[in-house]
């Protein structure tokens, strides 16, 4: 996402202590006072910077919002959320407020307990945080975090293999062959990597592939998976990396193993997203960011956003947590969320900001994650895809360790993935 480990949300480590920007206008009236401040709990999922970034935010609200106070005490980390969440829908005692990744918020929708955030999100936000905040034409959620995926190239690595670094125009052929050319098993040096651990973070890699070809996750029909062919055309990309020993596979939840190999430059290319930069730029790797391979040569890119859920606990608890999302998602906060918690900003007002611009002039390749979000996709809201998830994550750890074939594996996907989605929710 998903379930994705936090390390995939790194943080954009630098000006985390600018200036709060008030936003009044974008905040709506506090609930009026009826017997002291009204307390929102909020779990918050977040740890190291990304809270510590979130803490000052706070403080910061409390000052304009006197009437509100925000409790971020309680909750877990966001890999553990939906369970912790659905655990505390089941015994009737949740939060007002919960990070909530994008791939598991139609499930947890479901509930009668989640708000509805009609009033709250409007259109100033990208496309790929409204469409991951809305679940059957409703909006179910406000969008917290946004990124993109883009590859990172070792510039030193492709010097020493006389590669010429890639562009925006390559290809899907181009990255298999290049990866081939940047390995030297001897020297323990990989062209690429993959994560193999069979989670979230194994398969969101695929979905632009997918996309890319014509597929498509849950079919028009509703009941089916709609990449069945697309599906053994993207695995056979995968097929052969593993052919051609060029592709570390890094067996471990979070891709911990893989980054440390890229930062150490043991990894010439690695699909990944804006919150690694901070690690590349702090391993001292001269670094280059280039957009997704393509087949079609139509840019494309998937976006992973993250939501804050929000939960009914009557209407002056509502009201107040309606309230905070406004003022936090609003542009003078989004930039401080953004530039100190690893965001990519969530409306175009955002990115324009002086803050914004300055982070994107001092962090080579922020731009290309911030750029391709204009080409990017989301995954289904859909209440089976941590199902498909599942399957999908079968099928590529199986092509990756040479198990079954591209067309063996994405049988046995079709198969559990479509039993998944022809049950009702």
């Amino acid at each position: 996402m998903r379930v994705r480990t936090l390390t995939r949300r790194g943080f954009l480590r630098g000006a985390a202590a600018m200036a709060l920007v008030p936003a009044a206008a974008a905040c709506a009236e506090a609930p009026a006072a009826t017997s002291g401040p009204v307390t929102v709990e909020m779990w918050h999922g977040q740890s190291d910077t990304g809270l510590k970034v979130l803490k000052q935010l706070v403080a910061a609200f409390q000052r304009e919002n006197p009437g509100i106070r925000i409790d971020l005490g309680g909750g877990v980390l966001a890999d553990a959320m939906l369970q912790k969440v659905t655990a505390a829908l089941a015994s009737g005692s949740y939060p007002d407020i919960a990070y909530i990744f994008g791939s598991d918020l139609a499930s947890i929708a479901r509930s009668p307990r989640v708000a509805d955030m009609g009033d709250v999100v409007h259109g100033q936000f990208w496309k790929p945080a409204l469409e991951a905040v809305t679940v059957n034409e409703r909006v179910r959620a406000v969008p917290a975090m946004l990124d993109s995926l883009a590859v990172a190239c070792n510039r030193k690595l492709f010097q020493q293999h006389g590669v010429p670094l890639p562009d925006a125009s390559w290809r899907w052929p181009d990255f298999v062959a290049t990866a081939k050319k940047l390995t030297n098993r001897g020297q323990g040096q990989f062209g690429t990597a993959w994560p193999g651990a069979g989670d979230e973070d194994t398969v969101w890699r695929l979905w632009p592939m997918i996309w890319d070809l014509g597929g498509t996750i849950v079919g028009q029909d509703g009941r089916s998976i709609g990449f069945a062919d697309s599906g053994v055309q993207a695995l056979e990309v995968i097929r052969k990396l593993a052919a051609d020993r060029s592709v570390y596979i890094d067996p471990k939840p979070g891709s911990e193993q893989m980054y440390q190999a890229f930062a150490s430059g043991r990894i010439a290319m690695v699909p990944t997203g804006p919150w690694q930069l901070p690690d590349i730029l702090g391993a001292g790797i001269d670094y280059h960011v280039v957009p997704l391979p393509t087949f079609t040569g139509k840019p494309i890119t998937i976006s992973g956003p993250d939501t804050w859920t929000v939960f009914d606990n009557g209407d002056r608890r509502l009201a107040a947590a309606k309230t905070f999302l406004r003022w936090l998602t609003a542009p003078g906060q989004d930039v401080v969320w953004d530039v100190g918690a690893g965001s990519l900003p969530l409306s175009a007002e955002s990115q324009r900001l002086p803050e914004w611009q300055r982070k994107t002039r001092d962090t080579a390749g922020l731009s290309v994650f911030a750029e391709s979000l204009e080409n990017s996709h989301v995954r289904a809201n859909h209440p089976a895809y941590p199902q498909v998830s599942q399957a999908v994550a079968a099928a590529i750890v199986s092509v990756l360790l040479g198990r079954a074939t591209p067309a063996d594996a994405m049988r046995d996907c079709a198969s559990a993935a479509n039993a998944a989605l022809i049950i009702p929710r």
